[in-house]
């Protein structure tokens, strides 16, 4: 039967009581059991985030001559956003909704400034490697562009040869990732940007996992590829906030070279009765909390609070690919960040889908990868309290496996 209004109201009490009940079925993050969605730095973060969220919880991005706490908070976001992957001064970027969005954005940005600077004849393409994040072919779709993905060379990475000989007349955008999801490995950035150059190419790098990461982990000492607008073939990128910045959802930044590659994403219009309609963004309103929140943490944990989680994440790293080896399980290319997926060996007949469904079983979400099939972690700093466990679980589900005790896994690979 359809829920209808209820006629009276209902005390909050009562549905706050109900919904922390229903919550009840949810996977419980708080104890390191969600490796995906949620990205648990504390309950100090948690509450700066949340506090600043209320304040502003009424407040509308939208209307920045109303509201210039929001416009000036957004602001300081993009600015230490360009300042970490050292966008030079001429560039530009938004606070977007998420990952989503901002490759929304730089796509719909890409294929603008095309037509105004170098229009091809027919439809626009993107070419990218196959383990580009399917927000592009959501984009491409609504777009009205064609997407080339491309088979990866070995360690997972991008095949910037066979990348090369898929551009054709009408491409205009090729992408990278630092790093990928399936994966958690940085493409060859460096390679794409000279790519790029060469053939006059937009080059976007998909950093929605590593943006506010990758930064604090290169501060530690270890030696990551390259992959920002130090770069000079780089043109836009997308960072997520509500990942490893730790703010709330949903927020992220779309970061460009140059402001005339940002003006190509926003919106104008004026033929209606209210006049000059601008809208930077996909969306009209946009929620105050979530530009206040990100501005409050970011804030609250500044450089050494960001490198502190940086190490704790690496530690936790290191714990797990120490499990793995006594697992006799291989990881998949050499990840250097936060992500790490994981398999059997190709010679061992284990159905890792099916220990991946076994953890799901037991309350630990991880997601699964297909080709080759196994289990992704993408790791938050909590998680360094909770490694142990999920390297017990894990472990119990392999050996069940290894003894033929498991249904076959589904190869349905399912994030929603």
């Amino acid at each position: 039967m359809r829920v209808t209004l209820n006629a009276t109201g209902r005390p909050w009490v009562d549905l706050e009581s109900e919904m922390l009940a229903w919550r009840g079925g949810d996977v419980a993050w708080r104890d390191g059991r969600a490796a995906v969605y949620v990205f648990n730095s504390g309950d100090d973060v948690m509450r700066v985030a949340h506090d600043a969220y209320g304040h502003f919880i009424a407040e509308n991005g939208l209307g920045p001559a109303a509201f210039p706490s929001l416009k000036r908070m957004e602001r300081e976001v993009v600015e230490m956003a360009m300042g970490l992957q050292h966008v030079p001064e001429e560039g530009a970027g938004s606070m977007t909704s998420g990952g989503s969005e901002s490759i929304f954005l730089a796509v719909k940005a890409c294929r603008d400034w095309s037509r105004s600077h170098m229009p091809v004849k027919g439809v626009p393409q993107i070419v990218m490697p196959y383990s580009a994040h399917p927000a592009f072919d959501k984009a491409a779709h609504l777009l009205g562009l064609e997407v080339v993905r491309v088979a990866l060379s070995d360690g997972y990475l991008a095949d910037v040869s066979a990348m090369t000989e898929a551009i054709s007349k009408r491409t205009i955008m090729i992408v990278g990732s630092a790093p990928c999801f399936p994966y958690g490995v940085i493409d060859p950035i460096a390679r794409l940007s000279t790519l790029a150059q060469e053939h006059g190419l937009w080059l976007h790098v998909d950093a929605c996992v590593g943006g506010y990461l990758n930064p604090f982990v290169a501060a530690l000492g270890v030696a990551l590829p390259e992959y920002d607008f130090r770069l000079p073939g780089v043109t836009s990128m997308s960072a997520d906030l509500h990942k490893y910045g730790y703010a709330a959802k949903g927020a992220s930044t779309v970061l460009y070279r140059h402001k005339s590659h940002r003006e190509a994403q926003v919106f104008h219009f004026d033929d209606w009765p209210c006049g000059h309609m601008y809208t930077p963004t996909l969306a009209g309103t946009r929620p105050g909390g979530a530009i206040a929140a990100a501005w409050a943490v970011l804030n609250y944990l500044g450089w050494e609070g960001y490198k502190e989680k940086a190490a704790r994440i690496m530690a936790a790293r290191e714990q797990l690919l120490a499990g793995l080896a006594e697992l006799h399980l291989r990881v998949f290319g050499d990840p250097q960040l936060s992500i790490v997926a994981f398999g059997a060996a190709p010679e061992e007949d284990l159905d890792m889908l099916a220990v991946g469904k076994g953890l799901y079983e037991e309350g630990w979400f991880s997601s699964r990868v297909r080709n080759p099939d196994g289990v992704q972690v993408m790791i938050s700093p909590e998680h360094d309290r909770f490694m142990d466990q999920y390297l017990d679980t894990l472990g119990r589900w392999v050996e069940r496996g290894r003894r033929g005790e498991l249904a076959t896994g589904s190869k349905d690979v399912r994030y929603s």
